[in-house]
């Protein structure tokens, strides 16, 4: 799906998953803003699939994911919908959707890191491609919702990708074990992720005001 290793089932189904986590964590940031049932199922869509989208855009790799499989965008389109019909229910379960988040984006980030990989692309580019799967379906969610990405605002997200991919990437540069490299690297970056949000880890804010 997400051109992992095809060993890797595990993480596969940690992927469908994740795209329908995100794209229900989208539907009820499209209900908080009173967009319309289209602008719901889009938003859901753009959430999930827009990372993956921008990376292989960036990087020329053809075809996008959810043109050569559109059950992705059924999956996304279809999960963001399901919200609109059961979002009392699913706004309660939010400690679920911060763990169900933490999974998308350590697994979005090994999958970009792999697109990289497999073009033969340098270290930096397998990062940063690693970062922007894993990242900016929430970015395009929160600026769509005409909102500061929760990105630059909340605990630890994007540094978080950043150190999954080095420590991915690293292990596959180094010829290791690919599978336990693989379960290590999933573990690392779910840990990091949700040890941030237990403890409130952030980047150091830089806080400017012109009037003095």
């Amino acid at each position: 799906m997400w051109n992992l290793p095809p060993t890797d089932t595990v993480l596969h189904l940690l992927s469908y998953v994740a795209l329908t986590a995100q794209a229900m964590t989208a539907a009820l940031a499209a209900g908080r803003r009173s967009m319309d049932w289209a602008g719901v199922c889009m938003l859901g869509c753009i959430t999930a699939l827009g990372g993956g989208t921008i990376r292989d855009v960036l990087l020329g790799h053809y075809p996008l994911m959810w043109v050569q499989n559109p059950s992705y965008l059924a999956l996304t389109g279809i999960a963001a919908f399901v919200t609109i019909l059961i979002a009392r229910q699913v706004h309660r379960l939010n400690a679920a959707f911060l763990v169900l988040d933490a999974i998308g984006l350590v697994v979005f980030t090994m999958a970009g890191c792999d697109v990289a990989l497999q073009m033969n692309a340098s270290l930096p580019i397998v990062i940063v491609s690693g970062m922007i799967t894993g990242c900016a379906g929430g970015v395009l969610r929160d600026i769509l919702c005409n909102d500061v990405p929760l990105l630059f605002r909340a605990e630890l997200y994007a540094s978080v990708s950043i150190v999954t991919g080095l420590f991915y990437a690293t292990a596959f540069g180094l010829n290791l074990n690919a599978q336990l490299w693989t379960v290590l690297t999933f573990v690392l970056g779910l840990t990091l992720r949700l040890l941030a949000i237990r403890y409130k880890w952030e980047m150091p804010k830089f806080v400017f005001n012109g009037d003095r």
